[in-house]
């Protein structure tokens, strides 16, 4: 083959110096590319970020620069970069079966397996799996199967969903708007009737001044109550809650605030949803969420960790309380196109036994996740940082105008915008949510990177607050 030839056949990033290739990448994207969650001004001015490999905890860019990965994607690469058996069982599944649906009474051997070991993985009365392709997807199904059970029970009335303010469940339509997000609210005349929104346990926020976290907990608890009342326990379907309120800004609920909840829910026979898109498969030093803040779920979501995000996937998993009323129903009216994709069990499959004989979860809970924790808590030293929260391996840090007023920025976002591009200009990745710089690396991160990362985000934060005037 000729050196012209070989050049053709490969990718702009293979074929020209990498600056060039990161020209070129930008070029195109700005002229053909619509990004999720960022505004398209920016993207057309600044460019976007052409990563072009991975491996271990690191990314790799189109000019060859490595970044210690601080987000493990989008809270989903748990065990890392580059795992060849994730790889393999793909591809070992795709030669097989490379595709089959669920609709005409069947089902791929990966799929059953995968509903088995959930099954017998995932906490409490949990035994039954519908499986999609998206943390929304899952959501969005809660809200339809939900109102199919209340309609089967004979209590059709039984609609509205209780959500929280910054809770994430999704972007389609009914997930946004069990959402609390304004801002994605105001995009398609959201929340759609049904959804309504109580606090949530957020005390450097919505704290009193003379409130300690626990009394903001039992606040919080108390509005689920409140709303409950407002509206009629007879017209109330169900509560959603993640166990740690993710993408809202790694919101951890005092101890006392889940068990409140579920005694009121029980008390007004609402159903009790955990969402573990981002808590699942290990990401709090348990193997889900539920289990680290003792949640006894109708009905769970989880997707993202499920496959470590080498392939989409995600799931609605319940009772067979839930699912036999469901069942009695007849047909289950609600499907997808990839519901149960093989490829994506076989992965499934193989990461959640990777996670298993690696002892994943148990490194977590007993000494990376509490090193993590620790190394982080650090930056409460520092002037811009209001205060250091989290739980495993996931975190946040709440940048504040005036700590110990608990006072925030307005308006709201740009110092954490500007934080995130100095953390970034550092080498770490890390997620801004308002003022608030997120971090959930992935589960296999070692203390040598852990150390890496909280030296990256200190110097980060540091360039922030000498750009305020602050340091």
């Amino acid at each position: 083959m000729t050196a012209t030839t070989n050049t053709a056949t490969k990718s702009p990033a293979a074929a020209t110096p990498a600056g060039t290739a990161t020209a070129q990448w930008q070029d195109l994207d700005r002229r053909h590319h619509v990004h999720p969650f960022i505004d398209p001004r920016i993207v057309a001015e600044k460019g976007t970020r052409v990563i072009v490999g991975a491996e271990g905890r690191h990314l790799i860019d189109s000019d060859g620069r490595r970044i210690l990965d601080g987000m493990g994607g989008l809270w989903c690469v748990n065990l890392g970069y580059g795992r060849e058996e994730l790889a393999r069982a793909a591809y070992d599944q795709m030669v097989e079966l490379p595709y089959y649906n669920t609709f005409f009474r069947s089902a791929p051997p990966a799929t059953i397996e995968l509903s088995r070991v959930l099954a017998k993985l995932t906490p409490g009365a949990i035994a039954h799996t519908f499986f999609s392709s998206s943390g929304s997807e899952a959501n969005d199904t809660i809200v339809r199967l939900v109102r199919r059970y209340w309609d089967l029970r004979g209590k059709p009335e039984k609609k509205t969903f209780i959500s929280r303010t910054y809770a994430y469940h999704g972007s389609t339509m009914a997930a946004a708007s069990l959402g609390g997000f304004e801002a994605m609210h105001a995009v398609g005349d959201l929340p759609l009737p049904g959804f309504e929104h109580v606090m949530p346990p957020y005390w450097f926020a919505m704290g009193a001044q003379d409130e300690t976290p626990e009394e903001t907990g039992a606040r919080a608890a108390r509005a689920v109550e409140e709303k409950i009342a407002e509206l009629g326990a007879d017209r109330v379907a169900a509560f959603i809650g993640e166990p740690v309120i993710g993408a809202g800004g790694v919101i951890v609920p005092p101890d006392n605030y889940w068990p409140e909840v579920q005694r009121i829910c029980r008390e007004n026979d609402v159903l009790v949803v955990c969402d573990e898109v981002i808590t699942g498969f290990g990401r709090t030093g348990e193997w889900f969420g539920a289990q680290k803040f003792g949640i006894e779920a109708d009905l769970m979501t989880i997707a993202k960790g499920l496959t470590s995000g080498y392939l989409p996937m995600s799931a609605v998993l319940m009772t067979d309380a839930v699912f036999d009323v469901l069942a009695e129903g007849g047909v289950i009216p609600h499907g997808y196109t990839y519901s149960g994709h093989p490829v994506s069990a076989a992965v499934a499959l193989e990461n959640l036994r990777l996670m298993q004989e690696e002892g994943v979860v148990d490194r977590v809970r007993d000494d990376t996740g509490p090193y993590f924790q620790a190394r982080l808590r650090e930056l409460n030293d520092h002037p811009l940082v209001g205060e250091v929260r989290g739980v495993g391996l996931v975190a946040s840090v709440e940048l504040s105008k005036d700590k110990t007023a608990r006072e925030l920025f307005e308006p709201m976002g740009e110092v954490g915008a500007l934080c995130h591009e100095h953390l970034y200009d550092e080498g770490v990745v890390f997620r801004a949510m308002r003022d608030v710089i997120c971090t959930s690396p992935p589960l296999t991160i070692t203390r040598d990177e852990i150390d890496e990362l909280v030296t990256k985000a200190r110097a980060g934060i540091d360039r922030t607050a000498r750009d305020l005037g602050m340091m």
